[in-house]
């Protein structure tokens, strides 16, 4: 079994009470005819309650919360980042080719997953690792669908099975969102439900967002995500953590070209969402230290992660699988690593 190392879940925040409105009476005789109306039996229409207002100046308080208790301890009660070093396994339980999380036998899978977990807790004792699922669950599609929007989601039996391994072997669980022609705003409400249980996590991958590239087949050309879609994110899972009194939720963004994310400056933290800028290219080991400082460390938003590709970064030889001591050597060292 795989040890959890993310702690107690302390339930931190909550959304204020719904203000409650008195109810309007009427006089008996009101509308009878021959009656006669006073001032006193006419009773005023209730005012219209405009509840996303009321949300919205909720979540607006939750938010100064967050920001003070952050700023006191660092962050909040139950974060796991920068305590932990994230090792993920990253594919799709019903695809052999998405990654190695579906690629193995699931009980051969873990049992390599464990010898993996090793090396990295032997490589930097410092920190303790967690260990991570990261299943691709709206996935880009080679053809367009009914709606034209080249992408798939995972059934909820599928959905609810990978949530079962990441329990079985107390592993958290990333979500990942490929949203094709679609677009976040329209594809992240439909895992809502999954996301208010505190061990799942997102990530979304600019690389298949082509919305904004008419008539473009995924894999065809690197799609691309602006800072006001990340910011979309992060409120969407700030506000969860909130209604539902959730730890900080993990955010990863996928990025290995400058124009995969644009306006990265213009990203809004909130303490509630752990961004991780996540360098998801394969290759040699000297491309990839490139890249990461490129696209990643040159254009810091929070936290670091890096990629490692089982079938891609061995070949042509003699390149390598990059170890945890060399990963671990890069500046800033990443605290999410993925395999694939």
């Amino acid at each position: 079994m795989l040890k959890a190392t993310s702690g107690a879940f302390a339930a931190t925040l909550g959304l204020l009470a719904v203000l409650a409105f008195p109810a309007c009476k009427t006089s008996p005789n009101e509308g009878e005819k021959g009656g006669s109306a006073t001032t006193d039996s006419v009773a005023a229409a209730p005012a219209p309650v405009d509840t996303i207002k009321i949300k919205m100046a909720a979540m607006r308080r939750d938010s100064l919360k967050a920001d003070s208790i952050a700023k006191k301890t660092g962050q909040l009660p139950g974060a796991i980042l920068p305590g932990h070093r994230i090792v993920a396994f990253y594919g799709n339980i019903r695809s052999k080719g998405m990654g190695i999380l579906g690629r193995e036998p699931k009980e051969q899978m873990f049992r390599k997953f464990e010898g993996v977990l090793k090396e990295w807790q032997a490589a930097d004792p410092s920190i303790p690792v967690q260990p991570a699922l990261h299943n691709v669950t709206i996935t880009a599609q080679g053809s367009a669908g009914k709606d034209g929007k080249w992408r798939l989601m995972n059934s909820s039996a599928t959905i609810e099975e990978v949530i079962s391994w990441a329990k079985e072997h107390k592993c958290i669980l990333f979500l990942d969102v490929q949203p094709g022609h679609s677009t976040l705003q329209a594809e992240l409400p439909k895992l809502e439900k999954y996301l208010k249980d505190p061990i799942i996590h997102l990530g979304i991958d600019p690389e298949f967002s082509l919305a904004t590239m008419p008539g473009v087949r995924p894999n065809q050309k690197i799609g691309t995500l602006d800072a006001k879609d990340v910011n979309f994110t992060i409120n969407f899972l700030a506000r969860i953590v909130s209604e539902n009194h959730l730890p900080p939720k993990v955010l990863t963004v996928h990025r290995f070209t400058r124009k995969m994310l644009s306006n990265y400056k213009n990203i809004k933290l909130d303490p509630r969402v752990q961004v991780v800028m996540h360098m998801d290219g394969h290759g040699d080991p000297t491309l990839k230290k490139d890249s990461y400082d490129a696209y990643i460390k040159a254009e810091p938003v929070q936290y670091t992660g890096f990629k490692l590709f089982y079938e891609y970064d061995a070949r042509p030889k003699p390149h390598h699988i990059m170890t945890p001591s060399e990963v671990i050597a890069l500046t800033p060292s990443p605290l999410y690593i993925q395999y694939q």
